[in-house]
């Protein structure tokens, strides 16, 4: 199976786990901070731990409407976590699945450095476009600059 891949990596003068606490409040958050993108996320089974079932529903802004994902892992004490996004029309018809690991990384400045690792895994031959990727790279990029404007604002 074949898959491409993005990857995202913001530095933030926030500490690791300022900026893992608001990332792991995002289903509230997203929808606040860019509606265009996420009009809701809803837990549909489990608490948030390994195995929890969301449903995303998309904004105007993305060119799909839903899109259901589950828990792969969670580290809270190194401040990572990863999904996958395995059912809806986010998959676009030539996905298995969408796979995220995130890490925010303590900096020795007292800062932290976000990154973002999604895998797009493909079904067969047919691909996202280089330009498809570039703007799901730039909606990742301007989604994590939200949240963390928010987190500063709420400080």
């Amino acid at each position: 199976m074949s898959s491409a891949i993005v990857q995202v990596e913001i530095p933030s003068k926030f500490p690791a786990d300022k900026i893992f606490k608001t990332l792991s409040d995002f289903d509230n958050i997203a929808p606040k901070v860019k509606p265009e993108v996420f009009k809701s996320i809803e837990t549909v089974e489990g608490n948030g731990d390994v195995g929890t079932i969301k449903t995303f529903t998309f904004g105007d802004a993305v060119p799909f409407t839903i899109g259901k994902y589950k828990v792969d892992a969670l580290d809270v004490s190194n401040y990572s976590f990863s999904y996958s996004f395995v059912e809806g029309d986010i998959l676009m018809g030539i996905l298995n699945s969408i796979s995220y690991t995130v890490k925010v990384v303590p900096s020795s400045d007292g800062g932290s450095v976000f990154t973002q690792i999604v895998t797009y895994n493909y079904k067969g031959d047919e691909k996202l476009s280089e330009e498809i990727l570039k703007k799901e790279k730039e909606t990742h990029e301007e989604t994590y600059k939200a949240i963390e404007a928010y987190a500063a604002a709420h400080a």
